[in-house]
């Protein structure tokens, strides 16, 4: 398979550790309690949305900057990146939350850890609500990612990077307004479920709306197999100068 001979694809899979481990680390550090008084959820918010705007800045041009699973399965549900590459992405995400996890902890005194802003859900919120809820946040994050990264439309208004970190300050702020605490990651094993099972059914709806009903790809089923199964390389597979447009999320040009 081309994809693993390539060196530009093993920097994409290092970009999305790199990514997600910065990302989990900011994030989860805004929502420790540092010091005493209220605890701003809109702080919260802003940190995720705004270390989200600048680590897909980054590393777009090298992964795509998706750095978060529900993301990439989203490209794999609209046939826009091979599974290889789709797996190995999730992979590198996964590693790269445990270790922003793993610094973050080592770094923090231990009278400020509590349970690391461990998600739980709010009492009297079912697993159902919960995980409707993520199912709506992530569609819509996906959504905005596929508009905003869309080729095909005509002009580009502002940056992409920031729309997607608005969007994701939007969507911890009703997260956690509706049905968390103050959280970052996983937790609890019978509430982890939630921010697995939600945030890949709501990324899945997300890229077939948008593919096939909002903006509908022209692209036969022989193709869009071609693409899953990374039997075609990219036009340009060397270093290209992307001083033009920006190219965040754009897996398939890597």
């Amino acid at each position: 398979m081309w994809e693993f001979r390539s060196m530009n694809f093993w920097r994409a899979v290092f970009a999305e550790f790199f990514g997600t481990m910065f990302f989990v680390f900011f994030g989860m550090g805004a929502a420790l309690r540092w010091t005493t008084g209220p605890h701003h959820v809109l702080h919260v918010a802003l940190c995720f949305g705004l270390a989200a705007a600048t680590l897909i800045q980054s590393i777009g041009h090298i992964s795509g900057g998706h750095i978060n699973p529900a993301v990439t399965f989203a490209y794999l549900v609209g046939s826009q990146m091979s599974l290889f590459r789709a797996i190995f992405y999730i992979a590198a995400q996964c590693l790269g939350a445990v270790a922003g996890a793993a610094v973050l902890y080592g770094v923090t005194p231990g009278n400020m850890r509590g349970n690391m802003a461990m998600n739980m859900l709010q009492p009297g919120i079912s697993l159902g609500m919960a995980t409707t809820v993520e199912v709506f946040l992530t569609m819509q994050l996906v959504i905005c990612i596929f508009a905003v990264t869309d080729e095909r439309r005509n002009g580009r208004l502002g940056s992409a990077a920031l729309s997607i970190g608005f969007s994701v300050t939007i969507g911890h702020l009703m997260g956690v307004k509706t049905h968390e605490t103050l959280s970052t990651t996983g937790g609890l094993i019978s509430d982890s479920t939630v921010y697995w099972v939600g945030p890949m059914i709501g990324g899945a709806m997300g890229a077939l709306l948008y593919d096939f009903m909002l903006f509908p790809r022209m692209r036969g089923l022989s193709e869009r197999l071609a693409t899953l199964k990374g039997s075609r390389p990219p036009e340009n597979e060397t270093q290209q100068d992307t001083r033009g447009e920006p190219i965040e999320l754009k897996t398939q040009a890597l």
